[in-house]
């Protein structure tokens, strides 16, 4: 009988706290449910954002697992790894922007590219040396890159003088020698150092003596050129005089040569020193232009048959605007377009200089022109761009104003040839 009073007592009790508890259990799941179907109302787009940040995140991360895989392939046994490892860091290094990255292992990559050029042969020590100039591309003209141009300086120069080494390899560090200078040499004897040893590579010691300059060329002299050229728009005044008279005579041998891109480069570099003679306000009465502008003419109206049809062409076009600018200082002005920018070339500095960073990034160029800031300051484009997915959508072209454009163009490419074609014809 207590017992059972007791659990008559005890029944109301817990029946009320049971209840008590229910109602709790569901004023709580109401307000969950309503707190979910808040926050479902009001963050997709917030979402979206975080999740598409966290993927780019989460790209980046491979991506740079990836590079640092590469980079430890450089030290493999197999000559095959660290080639292939080298072409992917070509690829990476040329299209995106690394500098951030780069300047944390600038060290490890800068001795595994040495050992490269050092025992590598052949492809590897051009890969090598393709990856050295794009790396100072990245990392900027600020003291971490003149410490790399410091330490594989003489390597470039071993590999670019040694006459047995591969083709390739010293046309490579012929390039290298010239860009990684241009972007990273602080010093006035780094640059002339750099600008003798190329001038020996295609300026033979026969040509200054006043021999015949050898007939056949390769690329590799073709590169040393271009290194040359790039530099000569960076040296001081004094030095331009002594080049003056030091290669002025030189260069005009090498518009015999059999090779119609040395012809070509040849004929440009002395475009540019007689700009940077202009600019100094150098009087060139006492160098006899008038058997220059003989050969310039020879060049810019040639049609011997023994050369091929598209040399003659491009031989012509190039050098019809070399004796224009020679004779009447006028500069045929080209325009560079990159996403919604474009830039003009209107120098023959300018020129030389844009054609070197085309020749090492290739297609990446427009990518680099957009977003590289040393590349940008170079070319005086300021800051890059910030734009948004709107600005992107609002740029794009459609297939029909593309049409009407390449439409409008083609015509008055046509017109132009058409009346260049005349005035040739007139001259024959």
């Amino acid at each position: 009988m207590p017992r059972s009073r007791r659990a008559q007592r005890r029944g109301p009790g817990s029946a009320r706290a049971g209840s008590t508890a229910s109602e709790e259990e569901e004023a709580g799941s109401e307000v969950l449910s309503h707190c979910s179907s808040a926050s479902e109302g009001t963050s997709p787009a917030e979402e979206a954002a975080g999740s598409e940040a966290a993927d780019e995140a989460g790209q980046e991360e491979e991506a740079e697992d990836r590079l640092k895989e590469h980079m430890d392939n450089l030290l493999d046994k197999s000559a095959k790894s660290r080639q292939a490892a080298l072409q992917s860091l070509r690829l990476a290094f040329s299209s995106k922007t690394l500098s951030d990255f780069l300047l944390e292992r600038r060290l490890t990559l800068t001795d595994s590219l040495e050992k490269c050029l050092k025992k590598g042969k052949g492809e590897e020590q051009a890969l090598a040396g393709t990856v050295l100039t794009l790396l100072c591309l990245q990392m900027g003209s600020g003291p971490e890159g003149e410490e790399a141009f410091r330490s594989l300086k003489p390597l470039l120069i071993s590999v670019l003088t040694d006459s047995t080494a591969s083709p390739s390899a010293r046309q490579s560090c012929a390039t290298a020698l010239g860009m990684c200078c241009y972007i990273a040499a602080a010093d006035l004897e780094d640059l002339i150092s750099c600008l003798s040893c190329l001038e020996g590579i295609f300026s033979p010691p026969s040509a200054g003596e006043g021999g015949s300059t050898p007939t056949q060329h390769g690329p590799l002299h073709c590169s040393a050129l271009q290194s040359w050229s790039l530099l000569l728009t960076i040296c001081p005044p004094s030095h331009i005089k002594s080049i003056l008279d030091n290669c002025w005579q030189k260069l005009p041998l090498l518009l015999s040569s059999s090779s119609v891109t040395l012809r070509i480069l040849a004929g440009e570099a002395i475009a540019l020193l007689f700009e940077l003679a202009q600019d100094m306000e150098e009087d060139l009465c006492h160098h006899d232009t008038e058997f220059l502008c003989t050969q310039l003419k020879v060049l810019a109206t040639e049609s011997n048959k023994y050369r091929a049809k598209t040399d003659r062409r491009k031989q012509r076009s190039i050098f019809r605007d070399i004796l224009r600018f020679i004779e009447s200082g006028e500069y045929q002005e080209e325009t560079v377009r990159f996403g919604l920018e474009c830039m003009y070339l209107d120098s023959w500095a300018r020129q030389r200089t844009y054609q070197a960073f085309k020749e090492v990034l290739g297609s990446s160029i427009c990518y680099q022109l957009q977003n590289n800031e040393l590349i940008r300051e170079i070319f005086g484009l300021g800051p890059p761009l910030v734009l948004d997915a709107a600005a992107l959508k609002a740029s794009k072209v459609s297939r029909f104003e593309k049409h009407l454009y390449n439409s409008a163009a083609f015509k008055a490419r046509t017109k132009a040839r058409s009346r260049v074609r005349d005035k040739r014809a007139d001259v024959l």
